[in-house]
C-alpha cells in the first residue's frame, strides 16, 4: 500500500510543511542494544512517535512500533508496525536523494548488507533508474544468496557479490544498510560518477564508509544536526580532518526543493548520509492511514 513513487511524493510534501521534530532520544542498553524514540508533529494536529529497539545480536535486529496521533483532538489514530514502516520510508528517502544525485545513466547497483532493507532499497533505486545489474554483498555469503533469491523472484537482475572492493569500483550506485562497527566501503576505490547511499551507522561508533569517501564526495545528509550528532562515518571523517560540517552541501529538504539534478558533472562523486527523519515516518503513516479510510 506504499508504492515507492507515492511515498517519495508524500515525503517531499511533508518536507515542505512546517514541522517540529526534536533530535531523537537514544538510550544505550546492556549487551550493545539501543532504544530510540523519534517524535514529530505538525501545527494542524498530526503527529507521531516511533519507538525502536535495536539488538545487533538478534535476527531481525530491529523491532519497532509507530503511533500516529492527532494532538489537537487528543487521540491515537493508528498503531503501526514500525518494522514494516521503517524500511519502506528509509528506501523512499534514499530514492529521493538518489533521483537528484545519481547519474541519469546509472545502471549498476551494489547493495552492501543482506537484511530486511535490501529488497526495499533495490526497488527504490530501480524505480528511478534503469538498473540492469544488482549485486548484493554481505558478510554472510549465504545471507546474501538468500536476499538475491528473493530479488530474482521479484523480477530484479540480482546476483551475489563476492569481492566487495571489486564491486565498489564497478558500481554506479552503492547503497549500504548495515550495522557495521568499521568501514566497509573504501573511498579510494570509488569510481568517477558514483553515488553512495549510506543508511546504517546511526551511532558515532559505527561506520559503513571510510573518511576518504567523504573527502572525495559532494556530501548531502537528511538532517544536519542529526548527522553531526549521530552519523558515525561522517563524524569519523570530521575527526580525521578530511571533512568538516561546512562541507555538507545540503539536507533532504534542500534536495526535495531542487526539483532537478544537483550534480555538477558526470564525474562528480555524490554521497547521501541518512540517519532517518521523523518526518519520513509521519508522511508514510499519514499516506497509509488515508488509504485505509472507508
Amino acid at each position: 500500500m506504499l508504492p515507492i513513487g507515492e511515498l517519495v511524493d508524500a515525503i517531499e510534501l511533508a518536507l515542505a510543511t512546517p514541522l517540529d521534530a526534536p533530535l531523537r532520544t537514544s538510550i544505550e542498553l546492556p549487551d550493545g542494544a539501543s532504544l530510540l524514540m523519534m517524535p514529530a508533529w505538525q501545527a494542524g494536529g498530526a503527529g507521531g512517535v516511533k519507538i525502536v529497539l535495536v539488538q545487533p545480536r538478534a535476527r531481525p535486529s530491529i523491532a519497532s512500533t509507530y503511533l500516529l496521533f492527532d494532538w489537537r483532538a487528543g487521540k491515537i489514530e493508528a498503531v503501526l508496525d514500525g518494522a514494516a514502516l521503517t524500511p519502506r520510508r528509509t528506501a523512499a528517502a534514499s530514492a529521493l536523494a538518489m533521483s537528484r544525485l545519481a547519474r541519469d545513466d546509472a545502471s549498476r547497483l551494489l547493495v552492501v548488507g543482506n537484511g530486511v532493507l535490501v529488497p526495499h532499497l533495490v526497488e527504490a533505486h530501480c524505480t528511478y533508474r534503469d538498473i540492469g545489474d544488482v549485486a548484493v554483498w554481505g558478510r554472510s555469503e549465504s545471507g546474501a544468496a538468500t536476499a538475491v533469491r528473493g530479488l530474482i523472484e521479484a523480477g530484479f537482475p540480482a546476483r551475489v557479490a563476492r569481492d566487495l572492493d571489486d564491486e565498489v569500483g564497478a558500481a554506479d550506485i552503492i547503497s549500504c544498510a548495515t550495522l557495521s562497527p568499521a568501514p566497509l566501503v573504501r573511498g579510494e576505490l570509488l569510481g568517477e560518477g558514483t553515488h553512495l547511499d549510506l543508511v546504517g551507522a546511526f551511532k558515532p561508533d559505527m561506520a559503513e564508509a571510510d573518511p576518504q569517501c567523504f573527502a572525495r564526495a559532494s556530501v548531502y545528509v537528511d538532517d544536519r544536526e542529526a548527522a553531526l550528532h549521530e552519523a558515525g562515518d561522517l563524524i569519523q571523517a570530521i575527526a580525521a580532518g578530511v571533512f568538516s560540517a561546512a562541507d555538507i552541501r545540503g539536507d533532504l529538504a534542500d534536495i526535495a526543493r531542487a526539483r532537478q539534478s544537483l550534480r555538477t558533472d558526470v564525474r562528480e562523486i555524490t554521497l547521501f548520509k541518512s540517519t532517518g527523519l521523523p518526518v519520513e515516518d509521519l508522511a508514510a503513516a499519514q499516506l497509509l492511514t488515508a488509504k485505509l479510510q472507508p
